[in-house]
């Protein structure tokens, strides 16, 4: 009888220290994935001011829109909740779909080599920005069935592991990633 209570046990401890493991390895994949998107959207947020630069030159008129950029970019550099980095990051899209736009009307503009290339590299980064919060939320994911599961929701809450937050989009507006057409 006391073998079955010492198996049992060990099962019930050897369960404990691999969920812990587990629930410890998830949250520090979240950590490694909320980085991944903070570094796209500090990058994205590095090119505004040159893509800016080369767009005043073509269309002085349109100052609200820098201004507009500039004080997102300053908010998105500045950090804060997933929340609000999610907020900041749609408002600086709407925006720079609307400078893309801008060389519509400026047809030697699109000829520039320096705003090609700068599409280019904001194209790029959209891309990154995407995988990293496919990443992100995936893990995000898996932290938080963890969590929620059981047995393993009885070592998360002995342990104080918390729900992640998944980083979303609000409204379909805000969905559309900047259009990027590169022309050469």
């Amino acid at each position: 009888m006391i073998y079955i209570l010492l198996a049992i046990a060990a099962v019930v401890l050897g369960y404990g220290i691999y969920a812990f493991n587990r629930l410890t390895r998830l949250k520090y994949l979240v950590s490694e994935g909320w980085s991944g998107i903070d570094v796209q959207l500090k990058r994205r947020a590095e090119l505004i001011p040159n893509l800016v630069e080369v767009v005043k030159a073509y269309a002085a008129h349109e100052r609200s829109l820098f201004e507009t950029l500039t004080r997102l970019r300053a908010e998105a550099m500045g950090g804060g909740s997933i929340s609000a980095q999610a907020q900041t990051g749609q408002a600086m899209a709407a925006q720079l779909s609307r400078l893309l736009a801008l060389a519509e009307a400026y047809p030697e503009l699109k000829a520039d080599a320096n705003f090609r290339k700068l599409q280019e590299q904001l194209a790029e980064i959209e891309d990154q920005l995407q995988m990293s919060r496919r990443y992100y939320n995936g893990t995000v994911r898996n932290l938080n069935t963890m969590i929620e599961q059981a047995p393993s929701n009885l070592v998360a809450q002995s342990f104080g592991f918390a729900q992640a937050e998944f980083f979303q989009i609000d409204g379909d507006a805000q969905r559309q990633v900047p259009q990027v057409v590169l022309e050469r």
